[in-house]
């Protein structure tokens, strides 16, 4: 009797080909391989996919967030409202910059931030948002944007997982006071790390990139282009959030199969909603009204009619190898802010708590899915 081996089915493989090795190997080749001119030509392109003016590459999406605190102004003394169902990045951002985060609730069927949920916990501090648009599902951004100008506040858009999703027929980006992203391996556009600043206004832009670089008046790039000496000045205190020619070269190979790699997503999504119909108590994300999500994560909030915790769900789907995994994070409920006080965060505990993610990328077969979504159906029934 010959025994069937257990799949390996993981939950994210990044697109990675000959084309991005080529591209590498190139920058390689021409002896630039810190930040250069394939940096420049990523952050235009990139800045020209997302509907915004300018384009700030970084180390990556905290480093972008860090960057984004400082360029609206947040300092200590200032409170900044953020979800706490956010990779732990976001909240972090604001205490680098020495100001305090506050936590609000999310909606479940998004998991975004609404205008009600910010309103309930904005004081006279608040001085900026830093709204997610979470797993790749767009934010709700014609009323956030409203209230953050009736407020008075900075709106900063935690765009980390939402390359090519789109909000009222535009991406995500256009028309944002600033933006980040990120391109780490989980993204659906990758520079093995990395990140990106976008932004509308060139003074803010020309601010962000100083910053990235210690500080100085000119890029290092500009220097070695002179025929002339140039001696740099550092008008301020910055960081080294570069990134290098390499992973530029790697992201605009990635950017141009952006596109495909959505398509191929959302079939997937689709033929994950026409599985998961019949099993009660699994409901999985799908487009708000405003928008098109790009589907980054896609995750199955689990009902009490499921019959089953999400616990027993990811241990059953990892008994049969596949690599499910748990639902975005709460960082109020994280050790790094034990004691820190938040108010009625109902939503987010629930999403955190009860939901799961599944496999979703180009490895991803129709089989698999089958083969996700019995185990799923088998253990609700049990």
């Amino acid at each position: 009797m010959t025994v069937e081996a257990v799949r390996k089915i993981a939950v994210m493989i990044p697109l990675l080909g000959e084309e991005e090795a080529q591209a590498a190997a190139d920058a390689v080749r021409s002896g630039w391989v810190a930040q250069g001119p394939r940096v420049a030509q990523f952050e235009e392109t990139f800045a020209a996919r997302v509907g915004a003016a300018h384009g700030v590459a970084v180390s990556s999406c905290t480093t972008g967030l860090h960057l984004a605190m400082l360029a609206v102004g947040v300092g200590p003394g200032d409170e900044v409202i953020v979800p706490s169902l956010s990779f732990i990045a976001t909240a972090n951002a604001v205490r680098y910059v020495g100001a305090t985060p506050v936590f609000a609730d999310v909606e479940l069927a998004t998991g975004n931030v609404t205008v009600e949920t910010l309103d309930a916990v904005r004081t006279s501090r608040t001085r900026a948002v830093i709204a997610v648009h979470q797993g790749g599902v767009p934010l709700d951004l014609v009323p956030l944007r409203a209230a953050a100008a009736e407020w008075g506040v900075a709106l900063v858009e935690d765009a980390a997982c939402a390359a090519g999703s789109t909000v009222d027929g535009k991406p995500v980006g256009a028309g944002a006071l600033i933006a980040a992203w990120s391109f780490h391996p989980r993204k659906l556009v990758t520079t093995g790390e990395g990140g990106m600043v976008t932004v509308d206004n060139p003074e803010w832009a020309t601010r962000l990139k100083r910053l990235r670089e210690h500080g100085m008046n000119v890029s290092a790039a500009d220097r070695h282009k002179s025929a002339q000496p140039i001696l740099e000045a550092y008008l301020e205190t910055g960081y080294n959030y570069r990134m290098t020619d390499i992973q530029a070269a790697i992201g605009l190979v990635q950017l141009g199969r952006l596109d495909g790699i959505i398509a191929q997503r959302r079939d997937l999504a689709a033929r994950y909603h026409e599985l998961l119909a019949d099993v009660p108590g699994a409901v999985p994300v799908r487009d708000p009204a405003h928008g098109t999500t790009n589907y980054q994560s896609f995750w199955v909030l689990l009902e009490p009619e499921f019959g089953a915790s999400r616990d027993e769900a990811l241990a059953a789907l990892a008994a049969a190898g596949v690599s499910a995994r748990r639902g975005i994070m709460a960082a109020h409920l994280e050790p790094a802010y034990e004691g820190h006080a938040y108010k009625d965060l109902t939503n987010t505990e629930r999403l955190t708590r009860d939901s799961l993610i599944l496999p979703l990328h180009h490895a991803v077969t129709e089989d698999d899915q089958r083969y996700i979504v019995d185990i799923l159906r088998g253990l609700g029934r049990a």
